[in-house]
């Protein structure tokens, strides 16, 4: 599987806001993620539950922007800035790192999230 290809896909849908189809499409059975201070998941579905709670929490995309990924063997590293106006009230403002294993199939294995600000 051609790692390059599915990182490129994998942010093109996410730079449209389609988190949680990404994670349905990309994201393998076992897999893992942690981000900076706010613990992670463990397994696609429970991904896929908090991911439909953030989506469902956006009252407003004000914009994605995705700057640049790199792939090393079965690394990736995608840095994006994502710009929300939240149903609460508040606002999210993230420039961030995602860092992401791959398994042989091209399904993330594990997935990191680093503040880049």
């Amino acid at each position: 599987m051609n790692i390059k290809d599915q990182v490129t896909k994998m942010d093109a849908i996410v730079g449209q806001g389609a988190i949680v189809d990404a994670v349905k499409e990309f994201f393998a059975d076992n897999a893992t993620t942690s981000d900076y201070g706010n613990g992670g998941t463990n397994g696609k579905a429970e991904m896929i539950t908090k991911m439909e709670g953030f989506a469902g929490a956006i009252a407003a995309v004000n914009g994605i922007t995705h700057h640049y990924s790199i792939v090393d063997g079965n690394v990736s590293a995608s840095e994006f800035t994502f710009d929300f106006d939240m149903k609460d009230g508040s606002k999210i403002y993230w420039h961030e790192i995602i860092r992401r294993v791959w398994n042989e199939q091209g399904q993330v294995i594990q997935e990191e999230y680093f503040n880049a600000a």
